[in-house]
């Protein structure tokens, strides 16, 4: 899977700024860009993935590590048939948490669907 992050100019005459420039907090970006393929642009699943919005991903279930080490290591299918999920890559600690962040600010908005769906 590919990650695709938006580029963005500094400004000023030094040359290292670019090295310096702070890692990509948008969490809806970042999750458009690296999740929704398989578990949807509204967090409502695919036929590659499941719904974030699922009960099964409510905080007291998979807590916020849950989430870190299904991005960082894969995770083998165990609530659902899609099959296991690859690791994430190219994500920093800061982007995942931004992921994880925006996922829990959905779910808090628009609630848990049951399980099984």
């Amino acid at each position: 899977m590919a990650v695709v992050l938006p580029l963005a100019a500094c400004g000023g005459d030094d040359d290292d700024a670019s090295s310096s420039a702070p890692a990509n907090t948008d969490g809806e970006g970042l999750y458009a860009a690296n999740c929704a393929s398989c578990h949807g642009a509204d967090l409502r699943g695919t036929d590659k993935g499941p719904s974030h919005l699922s009960i099964v991903y409510e905080p007291n279930h998979h807590p916020d590590d849950a989430f870190r080490s299904a991005i960082a290591n894969g995770v083998p299918a165990h609530h659902w048939d899609f099959g296991n999920m690859p690791p994430v890559e190219g994500l920093s600690a800061d982007e995942v948490d931004a992921i994880i962040a925006y996922v829990r600010e959905v779910q808090e908005r628009e609630g848990f669907e049951e399980y099984p769906p």
